[in-house]
């Protein structure tokens, strides 16, 4: 044995040494969250390397990111000699993309490829598929690209070229033939895509023997992060390199003799080492397949299986409650998280009356926490879905506190929401070019290139607007461009008179916003954050009051001026930058692999968390579930799970009930911030009730009642104090409870309807 494999082995626990020491054999260790994974596999390599196991060429090592690949090149080349260097620069690590692009690069003819071929990513592949639907004259609304690229990556991962997809109808056959033409196509441009990286690698190993068998005696070990996560393709090339020894017929060769160069490389293939975790399982929308642990288990024969349950991450608490939530899951492997940490703090929990209320209160309980020394930047806000981080923005905004949305845009940045905003500005004022140019052709209504650089030149010529210059042209270019001229006339028309929220919600289905998301396969986030667009509109106007409408239908566009200002307000303040000491916002599906001192985990609510299209999938409760326990095993020290009673949605309120989730936390775990207003809570139906803005007749005669019965004493006739529009009289009431509102004679501002649930309004 090396001198230096002992000293690799310090600090590890029994069942990591147990893990990094095992002799040449296939094995599935269980890594529970926090639990040191990363440090068990880098280990193991360095430990198969020093002990002349294997040596760093007849390694191969599997990551899911190039940064996680990066970083255990780099602990490698820590813990090796120095000597050792070029060979680990050189070794076979990285991610299945990487690997399968390196192996074609290396057998390009054998896989009939040229020497020099290119990689598309995802929007390169978009803009091809793009190109070959216009080639073909295929109607792209019938069979929309983005879709089309979903079907053609799927098939593919499932090792199926077109030949062997099934079609059961015309539409399927056409779909079929389309993937067949897209394959042609690359293959003439000398081109492959991201799926095709791995089912090409596949298939040359597969028709190839000889190389098959030298990569099979080439590399003795396999060693897979992350295996939770790998799909059937995936899986089907791990399982051809390791050759014979996939249903481990032969008996583990004994260890060889130490010095290196009389390394004995099996005919037979290889060891697989798969590191993974199925309670953490939540990317099954991906194609990732939590069943290959079972099969790895069932197939290989694994004569060893290893749990590593020691958590050095979180306090007792926490790791109680995710092990509570998590044993309600059937046919997991099973494991049990524990740390040596003590219990730490109890588990905070905070019901809200609504959504803006559950914001206002994170907000002011991290101002809280800074306070008392906790850093900005390890304090995280996680949340299900992208669309729920606007009123978290909103309200971090508002307080002027620092933040930065982790893997992904902020509200107003989206790329959805900057196109319904420009039709909302062109609405406000056809002559703004930069919203003209942004959505002329989007969703695609066929305006070419060739026919907006007419129209450039005519703006330029008679020194006008784009819009304006429309009528300087003539053909085909004049016609599809007046086309969306009238459509904005539309708009504008259609919507006068209307409250702000109905206002957006008009232009959204009028604009083809809504059909063209409603056409992408994943394109459901994008719809939210729509949706959450209307929400924003409906929060605008209940915290800064509206406008009286004006008279005789006469056209009054300043709730939607004031509302584009405010927008633009919030978007042009740039997110904190990875450095700054900011707070952490993201999905919990983002979270993955982060850890931070405090976490917030928000919007606990059924229909919400886990979301009501999920419980309708086959096993899709148990994924949002191991969903809920990633988010609750990235706290450090101190946990925050809270929900609101009411949320809006699409600009309307919905009553919701608390989270399954909350239910499965041992009772003794918990702190409530708050009485526990749901166990005494009769939601209303399962319905979209009216907004504020539109209440019905019926419940504002007891407005009034229900506001005078509050603390607040406030009345009709009653003189109020506002802190923006000063001193006014309130003259009208309407709504209920947190739907309650007041119309307000301001002596400076004029009429104004506020929530009152917002609006801090005092006697004057």
């Amino acid at each position: 044995m090396s001198s230096i494999a002992p000293s690799l082995l310090a600090g590890l626990n029994p069942e990591q040494l147990s893990a990094v020491t095992l002799p040449p054999q296939h094995a599935l260790i269980l890594a529970g969250a926090g639990s040191g994974k990363t440090r068990v596999l880098t280990t193991r390599i360095a430990w198969l390397i020093s002990t002349s196991q294997a040596g760093p060429h007849g390694i191969l090592a599997v990551t899911f990111t190039n940064k996680a690949a990066k970083e255990m090149l780099t602990r490698l080349s820590a813990m090796l000699p120095l000597s050792y260097n070029n060979s680990v620069r050189g070794m076979w690590i990285g991610t299945f993309h990487g690997l399968c692009n390196r192996l074609l690069r290396a057998h390009y003819r054998e896989a009939g490829l040229p020497q020099l071929f290119q990689i598309l990513d995802q929007a390169d592949q978009l803009s091809t598929i793009k190109r070959l639907l216009k080639s073909l004259n295929v109607d792209d609304e019938k069979f929309p690209p983005r879709e089309l690229q979903h079907f053609i990556n799927a098939q593919k991962e499932q090792g199926l070229r077109a030949a062997a997809v099934e079609a059961w109808d015309s539409f399927a056959r056409r779909r079929v033939e389309l993937y067949d033409a897209y394959e042609r196509q690359c293959q003439r441009e000398g081109v492959v895509d991201f799926a095709e990286l791995l089912l090409r690698s596949h298939e040359l190993l597969e028709r190839h023997e000889s190389l098959r068998r030298h990569y099979q005696e080439r590399f003795r070990h396999i060693l897979v992060d992350e295996f939770q996560d790998t799909n059937r393709l995936q899986y089907a090339w791990l399982r051809m390199l390791a050759g014979n020894r996939a249903r481990n017929d032969h008996p583990p060769s004994p260890l060889p003799e130490e010095g290196g160069d009389n390394i004995r490389t099996p005919k037979d293939g290889a060891y697989i080492f798969a590191v993974g975790d199925d309670d953490q399982s939540i990317y099954g929308f991906r194609g990732a397949e939590v069943g290959n642990m079972r099969d790895l288990e069932r197939e290989f024969q694994v004569a060893k299986v290893i749990r590593l349950e020691q958590n050095y991450r979180s306090h007792g608490n926490i790791l109680d409650a995710a092990n509570a939530i998590i044993k309600n899951n059937a046919a997991r492997l099973g494991k049990n998280l524990w740390t040596e940490a003590g219990s730490g703090e109890p588990i905070r929990v905070f019901e809200s009356l609504s959504d803006l209320d559950e914001a206002r209160w994170i907000v002011e309980e991290i101002k809280s926490l800074s306070r008392d020394g906790h850093a900005r930047k390890e304090v995280a806000l996680l949340y299900r879905s992208n669309a729920q981080s606007r009123v978290l923005e909103h309200a971090l905004f508002n307080a002027g506190l620092p933040y930065r949305v982790y893997g992904g845009l902020r509200f107003f940045e989206r790329q959805e929401i900057k196109h319904a905003l420009a039709y909302l500005r062109l609405i406000a004022n056809p002559d703004d070019d930069t919203a003209f140019s942004r959505v002329v052709n989007f969703p695609t209504r066929g305006i070419g290139n060739r026919s907006l650089e007419q129209l450039a030149d005519a703006a330029k010529t008679h020194g006008s607007s784009l819009h304006a210059a429309i009528q300087h042209l003539g053909g085909k270019a004049q016609s599809s461009l007046s086309a969306f001229a009238q459509l904005i006339v539309r708009m504008r028309e259609g919507s006068a008179g209307l409250p702000l929220p109905e206002v957006v919600d008009h232009v959204l289905e009028l604009s083809g916003l809504l059909e063209h998301y409603r056409n992408e396969k994943e394109g459901q986030d994008r719809l939210a954050n729509l949706d959450e667009l209307i929400n924003a509109a409906a929060s605008f106007v209940a915290e800064e009051g509206s406008r009286e409408p004006a008279p005789d239908g006469a056209e009054d566009q300043s709730d939607l001026a004031s509302f584009l200002a405010h927008a633009a307000l919030e978007a042009g303040e740039h997110q904190a930058g990875d450095s700054d000491d900011a707070v952490q916002l993201m999905t919990v599906h983002s979270a993955k692999g982060l850890e931070f001192n405090v976490v917030f985990i928000s919007g606990l609510e059924a229909g919400l968390f886990p979301h009501e299209n999920a419980v309708l999938e086959e096993k899709g409760l148990e994924e949002e579930r191991r969903l809920m326990y990633v988010a609750v095993t990235r706290a450090r020290q101190r946990l925050y799970l809270s929900f609101a009673q009411t949320r809006m949605l699409h600009g309307q309120t919905r009553y919701n009930l608390p989270s399954r989730f909350l239910d499965e936390i041992p009772v003794a775990l918990l702190k409530w911030l708050t009485p526990k207003l749901s166990s005494g809570f009769v939601a209303p139906p399962k319905t979209s009730y009216a907004p504020a803005y539109a209440a019905e007749p019926q419940r504002q005669a007891n407005a009034m009642t229900m506001r005078q019965q509050s603390d607040s004493g406030l009345r009709i006739g009653q003189n109020v104090m506002h802190t923006k529009f000063g001193h006014g009289v309130i003259i009208n009431a309407e709504g209920a409870g947190t739907d309650a509102r007041v119309q307000v004679n301001f002596k400076h501002a004029g009429m104004k309807w506020l929530a009152l649930s917002i609006a801090k309004l005092e006697a004057a």
